[in-house]
């Protein structure tokens, strides 16, 4: 792993590019972080990144890639915007970007359209979900599905 310092050319760019992802919406991924929070984001998780790649022994830091550096950056981001969001909503977007949020629109199996009107985390034996309940928009039933969670 090249020396990570706070302010060359190399991270400079790598913070740069990454919050440009993943504070911007990009095709089939959507931003799970709330504008509110941007700015302190980036400051407080860049300053944690640096201090976690500087602290590395050297027998570490030789072991590291590219790949597994932006990894590790990415894993303080999202650690850093769950504790400065408000909500438990959005902290369950950070925690599950990917998944269906608040005013999505879905379809169920008859291709009906509906909104995402709550989610909430729940367990089923060994089993962690995430349940979503819908509004159908041509008659206001209401209806429910679950996502398993990953491990």
């Amino acid at each position: 792993m090249r020396e990570l310092e706070y302010d060359t050319v190399e991270s400079s760019e790598l913070v740069d590019q990454t919050f440009k992802f993943w504070f911007n919406d990009n095709q089939h991924i959507r931003s799970p972080f709330p504008s509110y929070i941007q700015t302190e984001l980036k400051s407080v998780a860049t300053a944690k990144f640096f201090e976690w790649a500087n602290g590395l022994n050297p027998k570490a830091k030789e072991e590291f890639n590219d790949e597994m550096i932006g990894e590790k950056f990415e894993e303080i981001i999202f650690e850093v915007a769950s504790t400065l969001v408000k909500t438990e909503d959005e902290k369950m977007t950070i925690m599950y970007p990917f998944l269906p949020r608040l005013g999505d629109l879905l379809n169920n199996e008859d291709q009906v359209e509906s909104t995402v009107v709550d989610r909430s985390f729940k367990k089923d034996g060994d089993h962690n979900f995430i349940e979503v309940s819908l509004e159908k928009k041509s008659s206001g039933e209401r209806w429910s599905t679950k996502f398993e969670l990953p491990v």
